[in-house]
This record gives structure tokens, C-alpha cells and sequence, in this order.
């Protein structure tokens, strides 16, 4: 039995996606080539495979995340973006709310979703190790910087 493909019509342009050549085809960022002038927020490392910077991509970024040992993020916030993230390797630690006093804690293998708007900290809970994500977001790689606040006043951050 033949699947019903009929609900997978095509709808909609895609000709402003042309390569050069003409084609509508799928766009490869090689292992390597990525682009590393991205928005930080103080000591992350982020490269984009896909953004509007060196592909066609108009409403997504998609890029890799790392932190040293011991890392921890300024506080910031995504803008409009809503942010998905994957935990590649190593232990991660969002903190957030009214003063940064709670937190969730992540894994290899963890996904977490931030909301538009949203501040937040992150931090490699490992002081040996580095920690490396998977993220995306729509629109694009916003980032903005807010005040940052102490180490000391980051619950359960100096005694991990």
C-alpha cells in the first residue's frame, strides 16, 4: 500500500531561496566553516551553520554553543527569539526569575526551551570539563546584554 502524499503538496514560493545558479536547493555550512560572528553574551563561543550571515535562512539560527570550565554567561535576554537548546556534552545551568534565584539544571542529552524576553544566566556547572550546546532560534541570534549580577548572589553557584 502506497502512503497518501496528497497532504504534503506544496504551497506557498520558495524562488527567494535561489542559488546564484538559479536552483532551489539545500544549503551545506561544512564542518569547519561556520560563522563566528554571532552575538555573545561574554564568553561564549557561538558559531551559526545556518543564519541569514551565510545562508539564505531569513527566520531561523542554528548554531554551537561552548563554554569553558567554569563558565558563566552575563545576564541577557533573546529579545523576540524563541530559543531551543540541545546539551551536546557536559552540565549546564540556566538561572532565572526576579533575581536570578531560580535555576534548571541540564545534561547530555537535555532539551530546554527559553521564551522570548526571558533573562537568564548560563553557566558549565563543571569547573574541568567544557560544555557544549545546540541552539536555534527565531527570528535570529539575538542577544541582549543586561547588568550583570555577582557571582555570590547566584544561589547554590559558588559551592557547586
Amino acid at each position: 500500500m502506497e502512503p497518501d502524499l496528497s497532504k504534503y503538496r506544496l504551497e506557498g514560493d520558495n524562488a527567494m531561496y535561489r542559488l546564484p545558479s538559479g536552483i532551489v536547493a539545500p544549503v551545506v555550512t561544512r564542518g569547519g566553516l561556520e560563522n563566528a560572528d554571532t552575538a555573545d553574551s561574554g564568553g561564549a563561543v557561538r558559531v551559526s551553520g545556518v543564519s541569514i550571515q551565510h545562508t539564505p535562512a531569513t527566520r531561523l539560527w542554528f548554531g554551537k554553543v561552548s563554554n569553558e570550565p567554569g563558565y558563566r554567561s552575563v545576564s541577557h535576554h533573546h529579545g523576540e527569539a524563541e530559543t531551543g537548546g540541545y546539551v551536546l556534552s557536559g552540565r549546564a545551568r540556566i538561572y532565572f526569575g526576579e533575581k536570578f534565584e531560580d535555576y534548571v539544571d541540564m545534561e547530555e542529552g537535555d532539551w530546554v526551551f527559553v521564551p522570548p524576553f526571558m533573562p537568564h544566566v548560563e553557566c558549565n556547572l563543571s569547573r574541568t570539563k567544557p560544555l557544549t550546546w545546540m541552539t536555534t532560534r527565531t527570528p535570529e541570534n539575538i542577544v541582549v546584554n543586561l547588568p550583570d549580577i555577582a557571582d555570590a548572589e547566584l544561589r547554590d553557584w559558588l559551592d557547586r
